[in-house]
């Protein structure tokens, strides 16, 4: 098993945040080991996942048995039932495994799941919110926020840029933002340069501090 350390992932919790993480590392080449303690939910997913098994994530010995402890990387989408939860990412940090991603559905539970060995806490909804909560506005055609502070957008390039180049047009030293590239509708991104020329109707990538980003998007809606 030489590459499953490097390639492969065990995803326990097949619910919608477990099962759609599951099928897209499917999607993206991975291999995947399933793991519910719902037999129907284990039958729903035995034919779209590498290998799907009913078993209890909290008993170390059953997840030996699965040979879990050959793997490096876990998901746990285990949300609704907190102590469940907890001793999943408690019992997998136990058995070797170093990157553990696993879902917190309030501040306080993740920081139980960090201090068990859990690597990544995500917060599914709260996250999902705040980036729609930025599209409803219309300033944004996409945003991505990092834990740092940090931020990635898609906006409509600001009238001041259209016709001039990305040096001339200055948004780095006038608004704390880096333009990492443009496209038109209908045609492939480009990576952005300082001799970049903005034409009419460009959608720019940017990226910056978070607060600079929506700043900056406020001038382009």
């Amino acid at each position: 098993m030489a590459d499953t350390r490097t390639d492969n992932v065990v995803v326990v919790g097949l619910g919608r945040f477990g099962g759609a993480v599951a099928e897209s590392l499917v999607n993206l080449g991975h291999e995947v080991l399933g793991i519910d303690a719902d037999p129907r939910i284990v039958q729903d997913w035995s034919d779209r996942l590498t290998h799907v098994v009913e078993a209890d994530a909290t008993d170390t010995d059953a997840l030996r048995q699965l040979a879990v402890q050959d793997f490096s990387r876990a998901v746990v989408g285990i949300g609704t039932n907190l102590e469940t939860s907890v001793l999943t990412v408690l019992t997998l940090a136990e058995a070797g495994i170093s990157e553990i991603w696993a879902k917190a559905t309030s501040i306080k539970h993740g920081q139980i799941l960090s201090r068990v060995g859990a690597r990544h806490v995500i917060f599914p909804e709260a996250e999902m919110g705040e980036r729609v909560a930025h599209l409803i506005t219309g300033r944004m055609l996409d945003y991505i926020e990092f834990d740092d502070g940090f931020a990635i957008a898609k906006v409509r390039a600001p009238q001041e840029a259209v016709g001039r180049s990305l040096a001339d047009a200055g948004l780095r030293s006038k608004w704390g933002v880096t333009v990492v590239g443009t496209k038109l509708p209908g045609e492939d991104f480009t990576y952005a340069r300082p001799e970049t020329v903005v034409p009419p109707g460009c959608i720019l990538i940017v990226a910056g501090d978070t607060s600079k980003v929506e700043r900056f998007a406020g001038v382009t809606a």
